[in-house]
């Protein structure tokens, strides 16, 4: 009597898949130094600790600061006097620490040190008596931010090479440039190209505003989005720096989805897919990256490869209420 046919591993064994990573990835030393402003408050003065807007721009950090203890407003006035509240990394109005300082909160201020950086130079071309053209997202919390440093109607805001079009400056206008630090790196230098190539005599700062960050993240899908099939990209629809790798990925010829997690993967985009992108953006921690290997690897076997374009080393100081 013939012996029962068994099934053969091939019928079961779950089809393959290349998985290309890029480095570098996820968060920053902005982002970084953020989260740790207000883990650190929340160990010195105690559950809660107010912040004003997302710490940054990630759910899965945000709720995980919140079941620490922090609380999470809009505006300083839902802040109760005596307490402690930070302000995001995107950077906030001048008006902001104004209002804090006269209600006598005590403030910590979490603004990425190169957006801060942005802010002094609007300074310094406003005591040159410059008209500043600001290239970014209207909206954003950093463009607000940035164009809060200066008084209404001496900053103009550009989104695109039309909007430079539009502009109706003359040439015996001073003017200068400064960028949002996480737009596209392409996109902005159009943008600047075409400034430049209207206004001649407009000033431009010393080296870009494009954080190192951005520009190092944007570099490194470029490195994997080709040889792809697809890519994923972890981060929120709010952030201006992961919708960007969005971007970068598509303009290399390969189609992107924005995630916040694995759980936002639907199996049938991996349908055809033999080599699989992968990258965060800057508020997506490490974690949310290995949660979405794990999850292809229940549908596939992955191989994985991690491309690495550049190291980063950089660390940002902390406040000094924070380290007295």
């Amino acid at each position: 009597m013939n012996a029962p046919l068994q099934p053969s591993s091939s019928a079961t064994a779950k089809p393959a898949i290349t998985l290309l990573i890029a480095a570098p990835r996820g968060f920053c030393a902005g982002v970084d130094r953020a989260i740790e402003i207000v883990e650190r408050a929340l160990e010195r003065y105690g559950a809660p600790v107010y912040v004003r807007h997302e710490i940054v721009h990630n759910k899965y950090v945000v709720d995980g600061l919140r079941q620490k203890g922090a609380i999470f407003v809009e505006e300083l006035d839902e802040v109760p006097d005596n307490a402690p509240v930070v302000f995001s990394a995107h950077g906030v109005p001048k008006a902001v620490p104004q209002e804090a300082e006269r209600r006598g909160l005590d403030y910590l201020d979490a603004t990425c040190p190169l957006v801060s950086k942005v802010h002094r130079q609007a300074e310094r071309q406003l005591e040159a008596d410059r008209h500043i053209v600001f290239v970014g997202h209207r909206g954003h919390p950093e463009v607000i931010g940035t164009m809060g440093q200066v008084p209404e109607r001496t900053m103009t805001l550009v989104e695109t090479v039309e909007d430079v079009a539009a502009l109706e400056f003359t040439d015996n206008d001073p003017l200068a440039f400064l960028t949002q630090t996480t737009l596209s790196v392409d996109d902005t230098a159009e943008i600047v190209d075409a400034l430049k190539a209207k206004f001649p005599h407009i000033v431009g700062p010393k080296a870009e505003d494009i954080c190192y960050a951005t520009s190092n993240r944007q570099a490194a899908v470029k490195q994997i989005a080709p040889g792809s099939d697809l890519v994923l990209v972890i981060g929120a629809g709010n952030s201006s720096n992961s919708l960007r790798l969005v971007e970068v990925s598509e303009k290399c010829g390969t189609n992107a989805k924005l995630i916040r997690r694995a759980a936002d993967i639907d199996p049938a985009w991996l349908e055809g897919v033999g080599t699989l992108g992968l990258t965060a953006g800057a508020s997506a921690p490490e974690e949310l990256v290995r949660e979405v290997v794990d999850k292809i690897a229940e549908w596939r076997e992955v191989e994985e490869h991690t491309l690495v374009t550049t190291e980063e080393k950089m660390v940002f100081k902390l406040p000094r209420q924070l380290t007295q």
